[in-house]
């Protein structure tokens, strides 16, 4: 892991059942050991009934050194609606936040503003509606959420659920651009830039990629998208 960048990557989890419909927490695991990540932005980290429990213990992940921000709810869930961020040593939270986005479907969005090796940095963590119109209802009520706060280096990384080439999610979102789509979904042979990461214009990319080593062709049905960062 450099100190000199940053690297956060974003993970679709699939509640940790694999393409061979195994719920392996440990495999989902040392998947996201194998990314090097200062920070990991997850989706579809709990169960989906009440109370959602955690598909991924918690104890399991901090037993190697992860540090789960507060984004869970009563019943012992990793995150909020789903979504969930993990940090390592030399990354700390200063503030956490939820954030209520519309839809059909229950969806929620999480906010932390972090201290990283490259400074203060806001990552807000989305997984958004299969429908693009709610899609695009979800984004501005981000950018609401966002219109009020002090400025602070901006990335957005989740599951986007657009199959396009993004276009629809530029126009949406002015604070940040997404970086080229890399195809990550499906995990076996992946055709669909359904997980994506962007950036406000204080950011720059080093280096981005999708994470094909084993297991995570497996894992999940999504595959890990990472990039690396610097300030400026």
């Amino acid at each position: 892991m450099d100190a000199s960048n940053l690297r956060i990557a974003t993970y679709n989890l699939q509640k940790c059942v694999g393409m061979d419909l195994r719920r392996r927490p440990d495999r989902s695991l040392n998947v996201i050991n194998a990314l090097a990540a200062h920070v990991v932005v997850l989706q579809e980290a709990d169960k989906r009934l009440p109370p959602r429990p955690a598909a991924l213990p918690h104890d399991m992940v901090e037993e190697d050194g992860w540090q789960i921000l507060p984004f869970g709810q009563p019943g012992g869930s990793l995150g909020w609606h789903g979504n969930a961020m993990l940090v390592r040593e030399g990354t700390q939270a200063l503030e956490t936040a939820h954030i209520e986005l519309p839809g059909l479907e229950p969806r929620g969005a999480i906010r932390a503003d972090l201290a990283t090796p490259i400074g203060p940095v806001r990552v807000i963590g989305l997984h958004l509606g299969l429908v693009r119109r709610y899609r695009l209802l979800q984004l501005a009520a981000v950018n609401r959420a966002l219109r009020d706060l002090a400025p602070m280096p901006t990335v957005f990384a989740g599951d986007f659920n657009e199959w396009g080439a993004g276009m629809a999610l530029d126009a949406a979102v002015k604070l940040v651009r997404f970086l080229p789509g890399l195809a990550s979904y499906p995990a076996p042979r992946p055709v669909a830039p359904l997980d994506r990461i962007a950036l406000s214009p204080d950011l720059s990319v080093l280096a981005a990629g999708v994470h094909h080593a084993r297991p995570a062709h497996i894992a999940s049905d999504h595959l890990p998208v990472w990039a690396d960062l610097a300030a400026g």
